[in-house]
């Protein structure tokens, strides 16, 4: 079936390709199918040993111990619920920021989604467009660039009849394509497949840590179990109800049932909070990410500025004596194509229905030239950015529009150059006559300082990186509130080698090349800082890919929003600060209880005693100092950045209350040898200082207080108390004798005492570590001593 390159492919065409799968469609496994979510979350190895600990239950005939799995349910439940209904809002997202194409069909031209597209289809590209699929150019010319796919940079020049490979973009021209491969069968689709296939087990930072913790826990618990329980049956002659009692309370304890979901759960919330703020993520993984940037780079233009510009002012050369200087603006301005928005807001000004003189040809603008050109008989007018125009001429050209820039003016020379240039290609040899100067300006966005003050209070660097005069984009930066504003240079000063010191010392950086963003990128990065980029233009892609985050605003080009993680579409970086990072403070209260259950259970065997708590006690301790008061804090906003190691801070958050815990209750077991309290009394006096512990930690865990963290920890208590009142036979809970009740008043304040100075140290080693983190091997003694001294308060 051949395409009528006049009309394009007709209706009954179109629906012949898509009945025979020839549509521009690949396997979307960007997200899992509701059935995957479903199996993921059931069949688990955790789940499958409460599974075996529930038929031992019923085997042993003791069903007060199953209190556990209701609580269990209720997990699997809503760890699928939340990511089903995650997975819902993200891809209809998708589906509503899905780029468009002009397509040529039934000799109309209409916008088609692009995986609407068909083999055979007619589509238009122009400067921005990704290239949807393999095609061939049937009508125009266009230069694009494949670094996407090759890695090289440079701009490649297409005619009629040559082929163009989806994944590439096109920098200047218009063109009409003809696809050829579509969907799976184009040469990005396979490369994607490829890179899937290699990247499919890439995590987050958090869910590696936390997979690794959950890994050596599956190691440890079946074989302690089986200790256990052997030592209550066969040496401590217990019954086979107790000591599959006691083994159950341990492996319980030891199992951190709720800390994959609470991470899967938490980065889900995050993720739709972020998309009711139409910020749209490529993937959950960016939440966390997001989070842990310690710099952002941005552009001027669309960022720090409204993505709209206006002409100000035009400012006569010196010695140019005539006083047509707007028309020959209008006659360049006429010719052009109006495709970006400097160009919309000359012709806004300068542009006619009709041109004045039809130029010959056009010079189109490029990334590399910085300036655009209109041939006409015998000379070509030039308009773009002065130092590229004038040359040699610029020193002496300079004190006419000096001033302008540091007035926050974008300033752009318009001059005629003597001779007919063929292409963009072609190099300017010769002097310009300098007819004027064009005084642009972009609106500071009435958010921006917040914005940046938000970024700032969380010690987040801005370094803002723009094509335009440094002296520009400076003071454009001061008016947003950009710290370090005044600390500018011009890019083309910075010599290969010295882009690493260039980015420690200086935030503002004018006259940038496409090709410098990327090196200013790996510098960054190479200094130890985790870095997003932002971005709206085919220029900023390759920076884009190589950061560890990339932003791109939804009214910037499709080739941009598809390379990037993380879409703004509203196109407001206002909505940044709407990141949340609640997952380190939930974790550490789970780990609380892993560490005591491990350390418990390594004492009752190299003590030989039973295993001092009934399950159903662990369920109560689990629910109400842990489970229910982690989700809640998990919900509330917090957008502080995350900062150094997960691990590091969830252990240094829970090693002391595990410890506390364990010394405690190891103590109120040894007491029992002299107060002959009685085993039942022991286990609810213990289930007491764990609650009492928990709640301590709880306290530590949620500061500064507020009064949502109040309210949590309220309902925590009233949740317990109801518990003890109302149904403490169903957690096992015995009434405690005087003897008892002291010794578990005198422990809990002695583990007060215990857990604050605990604390206070691992709050300092945390800091260490964030320090050592970030600033790795440039890390000073005195950074370190500083860090340990901070944010360390009395309880």
């Amino acid at each position: 079936m051949k395409t009528n390159l006049e009309t394009g492919l007709t209706e009954e065409e179109v629906a012949q390709k898509s009945a025979a799968g020839k549509v521009n469609t690949t396997i979307d496994d960007e997200f899992k199918t509701n059935r995957q979510i479903i199996v993921e979350n059931t069949f688990t190895y955790f789940n499958l040993i409460f599974l075996v600990l529930t038929i031992l239950l019923l085997i042993a005939g003791d069903i007060r111990d199953m209190t556990f799995l209701p609580v269990i349910i209720l997990n699997t439940i809503v760890g699928i619920v939340q990511e089903i209904r995650a997975k819902s809002v993200l891809s209809k997202l998708q589906v509503l920021n899905q780029t468009k194409l002009l397509v040529l069909r039934g000799g109309k031209r209409r916008q088609v989604p692009i995986d609407q597209l068909v083999e055979g289809d007619l589509v238009l590209l122009k400067a921005g467009d990704q290239i949807p699929a393999d095609a061939k150019v049937v009508d125009g010319s266009v230069r694009v660039n494949e670094s996407l796919l090759t890695g090289e940079s440079d701009e490649i020049a297409k005619e009629v009849g040559d082929e163009l490979l989806s994944g590439s973009f096109v920098v200047s021209g218009e063109v009409m394509v003809q696809l050829v491969k579509v969907g799976s069968e184009s040469y990005i689709a396979k490369l994607t497949a490829e890179a899937k296939a290699m990247g499919g087990g890439e995590e987050s930072k958090m869910i590696r840590a936390i997979n690794r913790l959950i890994k050596w826990v599956g190691i440890i618990i079946i074989p302690m179990g089986l200790a256990l329980f052997a030592q209550a049956y066969f040496l401590n002659h217990r019954s086979f109800a107790e000591s599959i009692s006691s083994m159950e309370a341990a492996i319980i304890g030891m199992i951190p049932e709720g800390l994959y979901l609470l991470t899967t759960v938490a980065l889900a919330l995050a993720a739709m909070r972020l998309a009711r703020n139409q910020v749209m993520l490529h993937n959950m993984k960016s939440v966390e990410t997001l989070a842990r940037v310690n710099v952002l780079c941005v552009d001027k233009t669309g960022t720090i500025t409204e993505p709209k510009m206006a002409v100000e002012k035009v400012v006569p050369a010196k010695n140019y004596p005539g006083n047509d200087l707007e028309d020959r603006l209008a006659a360049y301005v006429s010719n052009m194509p109006v495709d970006n928005i400097t160009a919309e807001a000359l012709n806004q000004k300068f542009g006619q229905d009709q041109p004045l003189v039809n130029a010959k040809r056009i010079i189109p603008f490029t990334s590399v030239n910085k300036y655009s050109g209109a041939v006409f008989a015998g000379y070509t007018l030039l308009l773009g950015a002065p130092e590229m125009i004038l040359r040699s001429q610029l020193k002496a050209c300079q004190e006419e529009f000096a001033r302008y820039p540091e007035e926050g003016y974008r300033v752009l020379a318009f001059a005629k150059y003597p001779a007919e240039l063929a292409d963009e290609k072609e190099r300017l040899t010769q002097e310009v006559e300098v007819l004027g100067y064009v005084l642009l300006s972009n609106p500071i966005r009435k958010e921006a300082k917040e914005t940046f003050a938000y970024f700032a209070k969380q010690g987040v660097e801005i370094k803002v990186i723009s094509g335009d005069n440094p002296v520009t984009v400076s003071r454009v930066a001061g008016q947003a509130g950009i710290a370090g504003a005044e600390k500018y240079i011009d890019a083309q000063t910075i010599k290969p080698g010295e882009y690493e010191q260039a980015m420690a010392e200086y935030n503002v950086f004018g006259r940038v090349k496409p090709e410098q963003k990327k090196e200013f990128v790996q510098a960054l990065q190479k200094i130890g800082k985790t870095v997003a980029m932002t971005g709206d233009g085919v220029n900023d892609i390759m920076a884009m890919k190589e950061a560890d985050c990339s932003i791109a605003m939804a009214s910037g080009n499709s080739a941009a929003v598809q390379a990037s993680q993380v879409v703004l579409l509203d196109s407001n970086f206002a909505k940044m600060p709407q990141v949340v990072n609640n997952i380190e403070r939930s974790a550490g209260l789970f780990l609380v209880k892993n560490i005591f259950s491990l350390l418990m259970a390594v004492f009752s065997l190299i003590l030989t005693i039973n295993y001092p708590i009934k399950p159903a006690q662990i369920t109560l301790i689990s629910s109400f100092t842990i489970g229910l008061p982690s989700f809640l804090l998990a919900l509330e906003k917090n957008h502080s950045r995350i900062r150094g190691n997960f691990t590091v801070n969830i252990l240094t958050k829970s090693i002391p209350g595990g410890i506390t815990d364990w010394l405690a209750v190891s103590i109120l077991v040894l007491t029992n040898k002299f107060t002959n309290i009685g085993d039942n009394e022991v286990a609810t006096a213990s289930t007491a200082l764990l609650v009492l512990v928990g709640l301590m930690v709880l306290f530590w865990i949620s500061r500064p207080l507020n009064k949502y963290k109040l309210g949590v920890l309220a309902l925590s208590v009233v949740c317990i108390i109801l518990s003890i009142i109302f149904i403490p036979g169903f957690f096992k809970l015995s009434p405690l004798s005087g003897r008892a009740v002291f010794t578990v008043v005198v422990l809990f304040f002695a583990g007060m005492t215990l857990f604050r100075i605990m604390s206070r140290i691992c709050d300092g080693i945390k800091e260490v570590s964030n320090v050592l983190t970030e600033k790795g091997k440039d890390a000073k003694l005195r950074d370190l001593l500083a860090a340990y001294g901070k944010d360390r308060d009395e309880l």
